[in-house]
């Protein structure tokens, strides 16, 4: 396993002039229409962005603390981080030899085979796509919920009358936020490569930052046995069974450790992307672990009352890591003022994950219409002077605003929307390995980066860790089962599947023959 000396794709073609990623390219039938001037640096900085462990953890924190608690939270996000790497091992391997914006869907249609190419790629594209549009839309919806948690506590909190905003609200703070980002993402390459950096700094500043201040500002704090050893079986769900509750509180680290096929998707952006895409989705997953964790044990060291964060009366309205911050601080000084500054810290680290979405979303929309598969597909895949998909940028921002409609009429149909970002996805990832490691398995000719003999091994563990997290994920989460309390994930992710598949039978089979080389376009 590794990066090979002697590349079996070395292209005659290759120069100087010409990067490995750039020579690639024009070998898989694709001229060069976006600006490469990515480093390594800035490819790992977009995956890393959207990873965001200060987004994925504050927003399911809940989740983690009702279901297990301490023990889920600190044991889950390692055994779930291990196989995120394993899944992220071997989609590397895979970038390394086709290192297109197409990415997941490219891939599945070079590993399928010449029969079943446009069905596989179909089928990878639009779970792909859509799984991107609903982690833009969870993540600007997260972002809006704590703007409008962080006017609470700075009104006066639940307890002291203040300021509560309606789902009308939350939804215009939305939709205020897509439009930024869809002006952000508007801007040449270079700029979005700047503010990737910063982000990706910024997640790592802050999540030291914030690791390190809250429990030292806590006035009470947890034991180490407390954070390593307290297994939560309370909860209002009616969920029992201690293995059962642990891997339901999974649900946390597996929706934060999502978003790095965003190397693959800018991999035409990069130089040497066949070496520089594997190397964006490895090291943004592998840092991603590591100050995830420390930001786990962190926080949850200033965490003593479980239910009353929990609670939906407390100040914070029952958000438990905008509780914590605040509580802290007003324990400690008796204001609770830097607490609500600590949240603008994870306020900002949320705001770059989701530009960060946006861009992925639309190098992605801008790849599949390139080869036809959207309606319009002509408009989306034109670029502007600066080399920018402008158009694929506002429709990616456009209709993740289109799914948070869905939360003004239920909170179940929102939820269920957005178990496509974490599902969705990685049956979007999973459907290329599981091409790799069966059809292609002796076909497969592997790029500068690969996992040699463990290849096959590696790919089908991710497979299995694919399929056994849609399974668990879609298990009630409550009861008795109610229509309130129904988990709709496998109703949402089933729809998705049975619209693809449905309009692959009676009309895309006729005229989607999968990615086509634009090379003499």
């Amino acid at each position: 396993m590794g990066w090979a000396d002697n590349n079996e794709l070395a292209l005659p073609i290759a120069s100087n002039s010409i990067d490995s990623g750039h020579a690639r390219l024009n070998e898989l039938g694709y001229k060069q229409e976006l600006k490469r001037d990515l480093s390594v640096l800035s490819n790992f900085a977009f995956s890393f962005s959207i990873i965001s462990v200060i987004t994925g953890i504050t927003t399911l924190y809940n989740t983690g603390l009702r279901f297990g608690g301490p023990v889920a939270i600190v044991y889950g996000w390692v055994v779930t981080g291990c196989f995120t790497m394993i899944v992220g091992l071997s989609m590397a391997e895979i970038c390394s030899s086709y290192p297109t914006s197409g990415g997941l869907y490219y891939w599945s249609a070079k590993l399928a085979g010449p029969n079943w190419a446009p069905f596989a790629s179909w089928i990878t594209g639009w779970f792909n796509i859509v799984g991107q549009w609903a982690v833009t839309t969870s993540v600007n919806y997260s972002l809006a919920e704590l703007i409008q948690v962080m006017i609470l506590l700075s009104t006066g909190g639940k307890n002291g009358g203040g300021y509560e905003g309606s789902k009308y609200v939350v939804i215009a703070i939305h939709g205020g936020l897509l439009l930024v980002h869809a002006i952000i993402n508007s801007l040449s390459i270079s700029w979005l490569s700047f503010f990737g950096q910063l982000a990706a700094g910024w997640n790592i500043l802050g999540v030291f930052v914030l690791m390190i201040l809250i429990p030292c500002v806590a006035t009470e704090k947890a034991s180490a046995e407390f954070v390593f050893t307290h297994f939560n079986t309370e909860n209002t769900d009616g969920v029992n069974g201690r293995l059962y509750i642990f891997l339901l509180g999974l649900l946390m680290s597996q929706y934060t450790l999502t978003g790095y096929d965003a190397s693959a998707h800018m991999s035409e952006e990069t130089r040497s992307a066949d070496i520089n895409g594997p190397k964006g989705i490895i090291s943004s997953i592998g840092i991603s672990i590591i100050v995830g964790w420390g930001y786990l044990l962190g926080i949850t060291f200033a965490v003593t009352d479980i239910p009353y964060l929990l609670d939906e009366n407390n100040n914070a309205g029952g958000y438990a890591i905008a509780e914590v911050f605040y509580q802290s601080f007003k324990s400690r000084y008796g204001s609770g003022v830097g607490g609500i500054i600590c949240l603008g810290v994870v306020g900002v680290a949320i705001f770059f994950c989701a530009m960060s979405s946006v861009t992925s979303n639309s190098r992605m929309a801008y790849a599949f219409s390139r080869d036809g598969a959207m309606p319009l597909s002509s408009l989306w895949h034109k670029v502007n002077g600066q080399e920018v998909p402008l158009n694929a940028v506002w429709l990616s921002a456009f209709i993740s605003f289109c799914m948070a409609l869905t939360s003004l009429g239920s909170e179940v149909a929102f939820e269920a929307m957005v178990s496509i970002a974490t599902i969705g996805l990685y049956i979007a990832y999973a459907i290329p390995i599981f091409l790799r490691v069966t059809l292609a398995r002796r076909s497969f000719k592997a790029g500068p980066f690969n996992l040699g003999r463990y290849g096959v091994v590696v790919g089908w563990t991710a497979v299995l860790w694919v399929a056994f997290i849609s399974v668990l994920f879609s298990l009630p989460v409550a009861y008795p089962i109610t229509g309130e309390k129904l988990n709709y994930t496998p109703v949402a992710v089933g729809g998705l599947l049975i619209l693809t598949v449905s309009f692959w039978i009676l009309n895309a089979r006729r005229w989607f023959k999968g990615p086509i080389t634009n090379i003499d376009r």
